[in-house]
């Protein structure tokens, strides 16, 4: 061994927000991810210990997220003498559209920069954060892994150079996401989405996704009430999700701003503009899920500013 451990914490996120399909996110301030690690005289990078998984994830560093991450941070410093060990403390469900795979590869280039006493910035991880989340379902993008990193939320103009930018945040806004007890893994999410859209389709998420953009930054609720709505991906998924339109009419009634799944999903997310309204709607969608005999678990959140911290 080289030193004494350190922990890092990466928090659950919501992508797409709705009309924003793998160009925002936001992250929550629980549940999330711990990696504890430390320097080792063994280069490279090797988990020795992953719990709270149930067997169902790799030890093998170019098989999991955090290890690519990290790993991938490792070769673009280039010292092929440094060496990190890491035991993975996993939180938040699997295939949750939660971003579980998203906090993994965050904590794990995170753990890699607080133990080599910050060579980079924090934002300069991103781009290996991403690479560690490709091995989770073949996709680069950062709508999860960007807020899971850095907090907040975010809006990446463009995936392939990781064009992203800090959207703002009006004081206020409460989260409510409401996890079903189903699994839904994202490629077969992903698999199911057409690549055809209507004309219609396009001006009409196109203007949702710029009011909602525009009301968050101008903390203007009503717009953002109009906007939180997705006509393209929303309705293609929702089949995936028993009583997903139950759920959300209830969370609706309760007069959030909007409701949408949350990632792939089964994960179901509502923005509100005060806790009470936040925790009532996630009192109605519980509610609402067992009437389809499903139980669920509820979070609610304030937007985490922070993203991946060293505990």
């Amino acid at each position: 061994m080289k030193g004494t451990g350190i922990k890092v914490f990466a928090p659950a996120t919501v992508a797409n927000m709705a009309c924003g399909y793998d160009l925002m996110g936001f992250a929550l301030e629980k549940p999330g991810d711990e990696i504890i690690g430390r320097l080792c005289n063994k280069p490279g990078v090797h988990i020795t210990n992953i719990y709270g998984d149930k067997g169902k994830l790799s030890k093998v560093t170019a098989e999991n997220t955090a290890g690519v991450a990290a790993q991938k941070l490792l070769d673009h410093l280039g010292d092929p003498t440094i060496g990190v060990e890491m035991e993975i403390y996993k939180k938040m469900p699997f295939g949750s559209g939660m971003g579980s795979s998203a906090a993994s590869a965050a904590a794990g280039v995170m753990l890699v920069n607080e133990l080599l006493k910050k060579p980079l910035q924090k934002r300069e991880l991103l781009p290996f954060a991403v690479l560690g989340e490709q091995v989770a379902d073949g996709s680069y993008h950062a709508d999860n892994v960007g807020p899971s990193l850095l907090g907040g939320i975010l809006f990446i103009r463009d995936n392939a150079s990781l064009d992203f930018h800090r959207v703002a945040c009006p004081p206020g806004l409460y989260a409510t996401v409401v996890h079903p007890n189903i699994k839904i893994l994202t490629k077969d999410a992903r698999d199911i989405l057409s690549d055809q859209l209507t004309l219609d389709q396009h001006i009409a998420q196109n203007g949702n996704l710029g009011g909602l953009i525009i009301g968050l930054h101008n903390g203007d609720f009503d717009l953002i009430k109009r906007s939180l709505q997705d006509v393209i991906i929303e309705p293609q998924r929702a089949q995936l999700i028993p009583g997903f339109y139950d759920v959300q009419e209830a969370a609706l009634q309760e007069n959030v701003l909007g409701c949408s799944i949350s990632g792939a999903g089964p994960a179901i997310f509502a923005l509100s503009n005060n806790n009470l309204i936040a925790e009532n709607a996630g009192i109605a969608m519980q509610k609402a899920f067992l009437k389809h005999n499903i139980e669920s678990n509820v979070y609610m959140s304030k937007i985490n500013k922070e993203g991946a911290i060293l505990y």
